[in-house]
């Protein structure tokens, strides 16, 4: 029996730690159907997101922004009492530890003293009986101290991580809107006659593209950190990034068609991988994102900003290319509860970068200044 539960022991401890190697070390998908880590999110996340959508809307993102930073500590948590139970079932088959008082050790004396091993508490009141044993209690006491060193590591890399892709969403704020959306973007680009802004701007958020897509499939734990305004998110930046695209890329080639190319290649590609890695599923069916109305609303707008397309199938030659991306950002969007933007600005409200907790001042005290109307 005690064989048994030994066997039993190292067979978890092997499980745990190669799922711990496999999240926080390991810089590459895996694809691997069972992984401890991926049961966790897969049976966690559905409840949460459940049990957020019953709130009222206004605590809805606060809770499930809870979500990510909670699970992270969870999952450390659990691969710590994974280890101890292992080592515990390891002392126990290995003839469990002496007491100190001389009482007849029990299963829950070699878990404490497995515990106290793990965390170095050296308290002294039970021994190891064998040498065997002994060999086991370095063994985890180096596992414990090599699990906090890789919780000290891994914590800044993932705020780091999630520091960069926030910066760059925020700058999106004044270029796009809040939320986000292409035909908004482009628009406020009107000024550059030259249009080397939005070239520049599509370089920007080629790379941004690629960091996400890194950063995502190596630590998928930052897919379910939130923004800081619930009208901001990285899908929603992402989408409204392969929107802008692909208008670009119907259009004329004065505004940096072949940029928006790459930009859409690279955006495209981190969705696709995004959605499987999630194991997002298949929308049955999609949503119609950009009716004709508003099409034609969009053509209007984007001329008047100087914007020009070529032939006169530009909304199927832009069906074509919303097809490419639209089924895996609505499974992304469905799986983790961020709201897709739309193609054109729906409401009049501030962008954040203008909302302000004080009232304006009275123009005879700011002493004028210029407006905004160009945003």
């Amino acid at each position: 029996m005690r064989a048994l539960v030994g066997v039993i022991g190292l067979a978890v401890l092997l499980v745990v730690l190669r799922d711990a190697f496999e999240t926080i070390i390991l810089p590459r998908r895996v694809q691997r159907r069972f992984r401890p880590t991926s049961l966790f999110y897969r049976t966690s996340w559905p409840l949460w997101r459940g049990a957020a959508a019953r709130l009222p809307v206004r605590f809805r993102d606060g809770a499930l922004g809870w979500y990510g930073p909670l699970s992270l500590l969870v999952l450390l948590a659990l691969w710590a009492v994974g280890i101890i139970l292992a080592f515990g079932a390891l002392q126990w088959g290995a003839g469990s530890v002496r007491m100190v008082n001389g009482t007849p050790p029990g299963f829950l004396d070699d878990l404490y003293f497995s515990g106290s091993t793990f965390f170095t508490l050296g308290l002294g009141d039970a021994v190891p009986r064998v040498d065997l044993a002994k060999v086991m209690t370095v063994t985890e006491a180096g596992l414990g101290f090599a699990f906090l060193a890789i919780v000290i590591g891994y914590l800044p890399v993932i705020y780091q991580a999630f520091s960069r892709r926030e910066i760059a969403i925020s700058m999106l704020d004044a270029r796009a809107g809040s939320p986000p959306a292409a035909v908004e973007l482009l628009w406020r680009q009107r000024d550059d006659a030259e249009r080397r802004g939005l070239g520049q701007l599509l370089v920007e958020w080629e790379r941004w593209a690629a960091e996400v897509l890194e950063s995502h499939l190596s630590y998928p734990v930052l897919a379910y950190f939130r923004s800081q305004h619930g009208n901001q998110s990285w899908l929603a930046a992402l989408t409204t990034v392969l929107d802008t695209s692909a208008l670009t890329m119907v259009s004329v080639e004065g505004w940096c068609a072949r940029q928006a190319r790459l930009t859409f290649a690279m955006a495209r590609h981190a969705v696709v991988d995004l959605a499987q890695a999630f194991r997002a599923a298949r929308p049955e069916g999609l949503a119609e994102r950009l009716t004709d109305a508003e099409f034609a609303e969009l053509t209007r707008r984007l001329e008047r900003a100087g914007m020009t397309f070529r032939g006169t199938d530009v909304r199927a030659r832009l069906l074509e290319l919303t097809v490419l991306y639209e089924p895996y950002v609505t499974a992304l969007s469905a799986h983790l509860a961020l709201p897709l933007p739309s193609w054109t600005r729906k409401t009049k409200r501030h962008d954040n970068w203008q909302a302000a907790p004080w009232k304006i001042l009275p123009k005879s005290v700011r002493g004028g200044g210029e407006t905004l109307e160009h945003f």
